[in-house]
């Protein structure tokens, strides 16, 4: 795994290497991750799709700490998640990992400023002023600092999510479904966000979701089929990513139509 840029090298955020996660066991077993190699790099925004039941969440949640993994190791900026007890694992999702999730989460008592700086808080860290300014700079909240989340729209909220997960300066920042909640303006604006969060702010940006719109934002786009990494596309446009997700569909209807005749060609000497 690469962590120093050296040369053209580049440093990795974020890394799953041969990750399986299964939940249950014997005949009620579900294999929500079938090994899983993956990097990301840092200073790049990484889109997630797959359709319902692919592993996408699972994924994320095992790279975000969040969930143990069956087998496998997860690093994040350059730490194995695997050696960490319970403690340093809570300090690392606390100071090193930004989340953003479909539901805001903000304390409906705190201000947005409270809100954006709580982390900083819990840790019994100071804000650095500088970036606290770059972070509302970015998010376009200077004007609603002093607003509880009931005085703010929907868009604005995620907004003030954003920015709380971007206090710390985290190693990467993901966002699970970031626009589910929102309309497309305010979509529109918490991606933007998210996309100069990572050019203007040199962040790193995992992101689940299942809108080709909000995965032209990425710098690439992974595609999940059943808990296996199936596809990569670059530089996509919302045109590309849903041609590609078409094709992908209609790959894995062949699929399980070949499943379904019994697999007979595998015993028709023509096809060996």
């Amino acid at each position: 795994m690469t962590t120093t840029v050296t040369g053209t090298e580049q440093v990795t955020a974020a890394e799953a290497a041969d990750l399986v996660k299964v939940y249950g066991s014997g005949d009620t077993a579900v294999v929500a991750l079938a090994g899983v190699t993956v990097s990301f790099p840092a200073g790049q925004l990484t889109a997630i799709m797959g359709p319902s039941g692919s592993g996408k969440s699972t994924l994320m949640h095992c790279l975000a700490g969040l969930d143990t993994v069956t087998s496998g190791e997860v690093y994040v900026g350059g730490q194995a998640l695997s050696e960490l007890n319970d403690r340093k694992l809570t300090e690392l999702r606390r100071d090193r990992v930004g989340f953003v999730f479909q539901q805001y989460n903000l304390l409906p008592t705190l201000t947005a400023e409270e809100n954006i700086t709580l982390p900083l808080a819990i840790a019994g860290r100071k804000v650095d002023p500088a970036w606290f300014d770059a972070v509302i700079g970015a998010v376009n909240l200077a004007d609603r600092l002093r607003h509880r989340p009931t005085e703010l729209s929907g868009g604005q909220q995620q907004r003030v999510a954003c920015a709380r997960a971007l206090i710390t300066r985290p190693a990467v920042v993901f966002a699970d479904e970031p626009t589910g909640n929102l309309d497309s303006h305010s979509s529109a604006e918490v991606l933007a966000f998210l996309r100069r969060s990572v050019t203007e702010l040199g962040q790193t940006v995992v992101m689940v979701t299942h809108d080709p719109t909000a995965a032209a934002y990425a710098d690439r786009v992974l595609f999940l089929e059943d808990g296996r990494i199936v596809d990569e596309l670059a530089e996509p446009t919302a045109e590309s990513v849903l041609d590609r997700m078409k094709l992908l569909e209609v790959a894995a209807h062949a699929a399980d139509d070949s499943a379904g005749s019994g697999g007979s060609a595998a015993h028709d000497p023509a096809s060996i």
